[in-house]
């Protein structure tokens, strides 16, 4: 029987770091209990000075990494290029300013849904089953997504992203930086589209999107303003938990079913002239 217990308890671990992971939780409580107010009565005294020998104006580490600002040109050249669809996803299947292309990645994966739908749903980022069928949350995630869309009658209104277009290695969460040079395709994409609303599943596509730093328990089910690099676009967009967390946490879905149907009641709110 103990040896029966162990897997459950390692995958509760799991699915507690998990949880803590996606609510934006990134340091740990110390074992013992320490007193702020009496620490913070004590000057701690200045540290002592390095040797020069030590200190050295240029960091090796730096010198290999890539020139994202000439990456994220190169994307905003080629995004302003494309007049269509088709031929944004020829640019993003061209680009090879993102690493993640080169890190194990087997293509591009850009969008599936309607081309001219009136919501735009943008994630993370491709998994192994995207990668492998070339079209985003097609795994057991996007199965789910798509029985809630069902649900909610979005079913055929939705066009379907994410920020990057290169699945991330072993399926890990997308740097800013990667984030960052793909930004001009998806904000290209939202051009075309002509969305009404954008919703924004998943913590690390609310941090990008809205350029925020809360965890997605705090962003999820509120109304935001997504504005473009050049302002020239802006759009209401709700930040929603992502299917991915709740297959791992499914006390959560009652959260992400409120978020879909506040979401769909002003998607569908008639329009009242100014």
């Amino acid at each position: 029987m103990p040896a029966a217990a162990e897997p459950s308890s390692r995958l509760l671990a799991e699915s507690l770091l998990a949880f803590w992971a996606d609510a934006g939780v990134d340091a740990m409580l110390l074992e013992e209990a320490i007193d702020r107010i009496e620490a913070g009565r004590f000057v701690p005294p200045p540290p002592p000075a390095r040797a020069a020998a030590t200190v050295s104006p240029i960091r090796p580490a730096a010198q290999g990494q890539p020139d994202i600002s000439a990456a994220v040109a190169q994307a905003q050249a080629l995004a302003a290029g494309a007049e269509t669809l088709d031929q944004l996803a020829e640019a993003i299947a061209g680009f090879e300013g993102c690493p993640l292309r080169f890190e194990g990645a087997t293509r591009a994966v850009f969008y599936r849904g309607r081309a001219d739908a009136p919501l735009m749903v943008i994630g993370e980022g491709p998994g192994a089953d995207e990668d492998r069928q070339g079209a985003p949350f097609v795994g057991r995630a996007g199965q789910l997504l798509d029985r809630m869309l069902a649900a909610a009658g979005l079913t055929d209104r939705v066009f379907i992203t994410n920020t990057v277009f290169w699945r991330p290695p072993g399926n890990r969460t997308p740097t800013p930086a990667e984030q960052m040079i793909c930004a001009p395709f998806v904000e290209r994409a939202i051009a075309l589209v002509k969305p009404k609303m954008l919703l924004l599943v998943g913590g690390a596509s609310a941090k990008s999107m809205l350029k925020r730093e809360e965890g997605i328990l705090s962003l999820r089910g509120r109304w935001f303003e997504w504005r473009s690099a050049d302002s020239a676009l802006e759009l209401p967009a709700m930040p929603t938990l992502h299917p991915a967390f709740l297959l791992r946490q499914p006390g959560a879905k009652k959260r992400a079913w409120t978020d879909l149907l506040t979401l769909t009641e002003r998607l569908d709110r008639p329009h009242r002239p100014d």
